[in-house]
C-alpha cells in the first residue's frame, strides 16, 4: 500500500452537462418538484465521488456540493439568516438558500406593496454578492449584526457524509473555516460604531465544535477547514482569532483529524502562525505560492502531515511533471513519504469538468490542457512517479506535450509584439481633461438630468438561444440568422424608445457571452464546447482560452451598433468588454506576464472603439466588472497590478475625440481601497452596482469626491423581483444628497441577459418613471 496519499479539496458541482443548472432553473420556474431537484443533486454528488474514487484519489471531499454557494451554505449551517427573510429558526433547507441568494420568497420588501412578478409574493432584497478572493466565482456575503447568534441549523453536511459512507466513499467533510467566514462577512444594521464581528467568535466556534463533534461521531476520519484568508495580509486580531479557534477545535475533534487548507497564494509572513496551528495536517498552494516552498520545507513541524497543492486548480494548462516532481521530491526528503499528501492547489470548482466532451478544440491545443478530471489524473500520476509505481510513459508523454507547447509557432505574432513595443505615453491619455470633454459631450448628446440607460444586454430568450444553436449547426443560413437578429434588435430598440430610455443599447442578441463573443473575433483565442465553470448560482460561463498573441483582424461590433443607431434618433451606446475583464474571465497563457497579454487585448479593443466612433456612435461603454477582481491578495503587489490595469483601460479608450463619451461598468466589488485607480481610468461615466448594498458602495465615490459622472444601479438584476418606482427614487435621492445631480445617471445594476422580458419591461418602465419624477422633484421650475 502506498504511503503517499492523494486528496482533492473540492470538485466541480455543476455536472458534466450542466445538469445542476437545468434542474435548479426548472425548479425556480415550477417545472421541477423539490424532490426531483434534490434527486438531481444526489445523482451529481454520487457521480462526482465515484469519478474521484476511480481516478485514484484517496480522500474525497464531502459538502463541496452546493445548489448555489458554499459560503451561503455555511451561513445556513450556522443559522446566520438575515432577519428580513423571516426565517423562523428551524432547520434551513434549499429553499432558505434560494431565498437569501435571490430575495424571492417571504420577508419584508423595501416597498411593501411591491410583489415579485413571477411568484406574486412580497419579496425582499437579496444578500450581497461579491467575488471569492481574486477569482470570478461569486459568493453570498454573510451578514453580521451586534445581536447575531449562531446555532447548528442544517443537516446537509451530515446527510451528505452519510450518503457517501453508504456508497463506501472515504469522505472528507469540507467547511469554510471560522476566521475566513468572519473575515469575509459584512456588518449590517448596527448603530454601534464599535461593533467588531470578531466579538462573535466564541459563539461561532461553539457551533463549529458541535459540527465537528457530530462528524467525528458519524465516523469522519478527516475534516477539512478552508482558511484561504492565510494567503492575505492578516491583522493581529485575525491571527489571534485563528489561534483561539483552532486551540478549541483541536480539543473538541474527538477521534477525527483536522486538515486546514489555504490557497490562491503564499502564506509568507503568516507562515509561523500557520505552522503553529494545533491541527493534524496543513495544505499549501505551491503553485501560486511557489515562493513559500523552501521556507515551508525547512520549517515544517514533525507532528503534522504536509499537503502539497502542486496541480493548478484555476487554469487549464497541463502540469509540468518534471517541475512538480522536483518540488515533491524535496518535500519527501523534508517530511518523509508517510507525512506527504499530493493534491490540486485549490478546489477544482474553478476548472471545467472534463476534456472528454471537447470536440471543438483541435488535438494540438487539447494536448496542452487539463480540466478537472485530467487534473485528478495528474495528481495520481505525480504520486505514482514520486513513489516509483508510475509508468515512465506518462512522464515522457508529459514532457513531449510541454515541449510542443513551448516551441509552437501558433503562440507568436511578431506584428502584435512590434505594435505593443511602439506604444507611447500619449496613447494612454485623452486629448483633454474631463471638464472640457463633459461640456462637449453635453452639447452633442443633449441628454436631460438623470439620463437613463442600461448596462447593455437584454434577455436572451429561448428563441434567441435556439436560433443561435441552429445557426451554429448549419440548420439556419447566415442570411436568416442575420434577419432574425435584426428583428430582435429592432424590438429591443423600439421598446426602449417607447418607454423613453435616453441612451438605448442594441441588446447584444448576437452575443453568447460578454467575453467569449469578443474572444471568438480575436486572434490568439481558443474555445470549448463544454468548458463551463460556475460564476454564481445557476450562472455558468465558458471562459475563452488565451494561448497566443492577441489581435483584432476585423471590426467586431460596428455592424450591430450601426444598425441599432439607424433605428432611433437617440444616441445609441456601443457595448464592449474591457481588456482587464477579458483577461480575468479567460484561461490565460502562463508563458508571458499577464500585463503583456492585457495590453495586447487593449490594442484590439482600441481599434474597435475608434471604428465605432467613425461609424457615428457617440457613446461607447467598455465594461470592466473584473477590474477589482484582478487585485493581488497582497497589498504590496497592488501598485504594480493597478498600474498596468489602468493603463490597459486607458490604452483601449484614449483614441477618440473629446465629444465621444466613454462609459465603463463595474459590479459586485468593494471600491474604497482602489477608488484612486478607478478615477485614473478617466472614463466619462461609470455605472456601478449599488442596490444590494442599499447605496453603501457609493460611499467610496462620495468620500473621494469622484470627479466624473456616475450611474449608481437602482435595482438588482440578479433577482426576479420588480422594484417599485418609489424604491428607485429613494435610492437616487440618497445618491443626489451626496453627489452633483448633473453627474448622476439612472440605470440597473448590471446587464439584463439572464432576466425574463416580463420583469425587464416592468422594471425599466418603473426606472424611467423614477427618473422623470426625480427631474420634477429637483427642478425648481417643475
Amino acid at each position: 500500500m502506498n504511503s503517499i496519499k492523494t486528496h482533492s479539496l473540492g470538485y466541480p458541482r455543476i455536472g458534466a452537462k450542466r445538469e445542476l443548472k437545468r434542474a435548479t432553473e426548472a425548479y425556480w420556474k415550477g417545472d421541477l418538484t423539490l424532490e426531483e431537484l434534490l434527486a438531481t443533486g444526489k445523482t451529481i454528488r454520487e457521480t462526482n465521488w465515484k469519478k474521484q474514487e476511480s481516478a485514484g484519489i484517496g480522500l474525497i471531499p464531502i459538502n463541496d456540493f452546493s445548489f448555489y454557494d458554499q459560503m451561503l451554505d455555511m451561513s445556513c449551517l450556522l443559522g446566520n439568516v438575515p432577519a428580513r427573510f423571516k426565517w423562523t429558526g428551524g432547520k434551513t433547507d434549499v429553499d432558505t438558500v434560494f431565498t437569501v441568494a435571490r430575495g424571492t420568497q417571504g420577508g419584508v420588501s423595501l416597498v411593501e406593496e411591491e410583489k415579485d412578478c413571477q411568484t406574486g409574493k412580497v419579496s425582499t432584497f437579496a444578500s450581497e454578492m461579491t467575488k471569492w478572493f481574486d477569482t470570478n466565482y461569486h459568493y453570498i456575503v454573510p451578514e453580521f449584526r451586534s445581536d447575531t447568534t449562531f446555532k447548528l441549523s442544517s443537516d446537509k453536511i451530515f446527510e451528505e457524509f452519510a450518503e457517501a459512507k453508504a456508497l463506501g466513499i472515504n469522505g472528507k467533510p469540507v467547511l469554510i473555516g471560522p476566521v475566513t467566514y468572519l473575515s469575509l462577512g459584512k456588518i449590517q444594521g448596527t448603530n454601534n460604531p464599535d461593533f467588531d464581528p470578531f466579538s462573535l467568535l466564541d459563539n461561532l466556534v461553539d457551533v463549529y465544535e458541535e459540527i465537528i463533534g457530530k462528524l467525528a461521531a458519524a465516523g469522519a476520519e478527516w475534516i477539512q477547514l478552508d482558511e484561504p484568508i492565510f494567503s492575505t495580509d492578516l491583522s493581529k486580531e485575525q491571527l489571534n482569532a485563528l489561534k483561539k479557534s483552532y486551540d478549541r477545535l483541536q480539543a473538541a475533534k474527538g477521534t477525527a483529524k483536522i486538515l486546514v487548507t489555504t490557497y490562491f497564494g503564499g502564506v509568507r509572513e503568516n507562515l509561523g502562525s500557520y505552522l503553529s496551528l494545533p491541527v493534524d495536517a496543513l495544505h499549501f498552494d505551491f503553485v501560486r505560492g511557489a515562493e513559500d516552498v523552501e521556507t515551508v520545507l525547512a520549517n515544517f513541524p514533525s507532528d503534522k502531515i504536509l499537503s502539497v497543492g502542486i496541480v493548478e486548480g484555476r487554469n487549464i494548462w497541463k502540469n509540468n511533471y518534471d517541475r512538480s516532481l522536483e518540488v515533491l521530491q524535496k518535500a519527501t526528503a523534508a517530511v518523509g513519504a508517510d507525512r506527504l499528501w499530493v493534491a490540486p492547489s485549490c478546489s477544482l470548482l474553478h476548472s471545467p469538468v472534463t476534456l472528454e466532451n471537447e470536440r471543438k478544440i483541435d488535438e494540438e491545443l487539447k494536448s496542452w490542457m487539463a480540466f478537472a478530471n485530467e487534473k485528478l489524473q495528474e495528481v495520481v500520476e505525480l504520486r505514482q512517479l514520486l513513489d516509483g509505481t508510475g509508468d515512465e510513459k506518462a512522464l515522457q508523454a508529459n514532457r513531449e506535450a510541454i515541449k510542443a507547447r513551448a516551441t509552437s509557432q501558433r503562440i507568436h505574432n511578431e506584428a502584435v509584439k512590434t505594435r505593443l513595443a511602439g506604444v507611447g505615453d500619449r496613447d494612454f491619455h485623452r486629448a483633454s481633461e474631463f471638464t472640457v470633454r463633459q461640456g462637449k459631450q453635453q452639447e452633442k448628446l443633449q441628454l436631460p438630468e438623470f439620463p437613463t440607460t442600461t448596462i447593455g444586454s437584454f434577455p436572451q430568450t429561448k428563441e434567441i438561444r435556439k436560433a443561435r444553436a441552429q445557426w451554429k449547426k448549419g440548420a439556419m443560413s447566415d442570411a436568416d440568422y442575420d434577419q432574425f437578429l435584426k428583428t430582435e434588435t429592432a424590438k429591443c430598440v423600439t421598446f426602449q424608445d417607447d418607454i423613453g430610455i435616453d441612451m438605448p443599447v442594441h441588446g447584444e442578441f448576437e452575443r453568447n457571452d460578454m467575453v467569449e463573443y469578443f474572444g471568438e473575433n480575436l486572434e490568439g483565442f481558443a474555445f470549448t464546447s463544454n468548458g463551463w465553470v460556475q460564476s454564481f448560482g445557476s450562472r455558468y460561463v465558458k471562459p475563452p482560452i488565451i494561448f497566443g498573441d492577441v489581435s483584432r483582424p476585423s471590426p467586431v461590433t460596428v455592424y450591430w451598433s450601426n444598425y441599432a443607431q439607424s433605428l432611433t434618433n437617440r444616441p445609441m451606446k456601443g457595448m464592449l468588454t474591457g481588456p482587464v475583464t477579458i483577461l480575468q474571465w479567460s484561461f490565460v497563457r502562463d508563458d508571458q506576464p499577464r500585463s503583456v497579454t492585457t495590453h495586447q487585448i487593449a490594442l484590439a479593443i482600441r481599434d474597435e472603439v475608434v471604428d465605432l466612433e467613425a461609424a457615428g456612435i457617440a457613446a461607447i461603454q467598455i465594461d470592466e466588472p473584473a477590474f477589482r477582481e484582478g487585485l493581488p491578495l497582497r497589498k504590496s503587489e497592488w501598485d504594480e497590478y493597478l498600474d498596468w490595469a489602468v493603463k490597459a483601460f486607458r490604452l483601449s479608450a484614449s483614441g477618440v475625440k473629446d465629444d465621444t463619451q466613454i462609459h465603463t461598468h463595474m459590479c459586485y466589488s468593494e471600491f474604497n481601497d482602489i477608488i484612486n485607480s478607478i478615477a485614473d481610468l478617466d472614463a466619462d461615466v461609470i455605472t456601478i452596482e449599488t442596490s444590494r448594498s442599499n447605496m453603501e458602495l457609493l460611499n467610496a465615490f462620495v468620500e473621494f469626491k469622484y470627479p466624473n459622472e456616475i450611474g449608481p444601479g437602482v435595482y438588482d438584476i440578479h433577482s426576479p423581483r420588480v422594484p417599485a418606482e418609489d424604491e428607485m427614487v429613494n435610492l437616487m435621492n440618497k445618491a443626489e444628497a451626496v453627489l452633483p445631480r448633473g453627474h448622476l445617471w439612472v440605470n440597473p445594476d448590471c446587464g439584463l441577459k439572464t432576466r425574463e422580458w416580463k420583469e425587464v419591461k416592468l422594471s425599466l418602465t418603473n426606472m424611467v418613471k423614477a427618473a422623470s419624477k426625480l427631474r420634477s422633484l429637483n427642478n425648481p421650475m417643475g
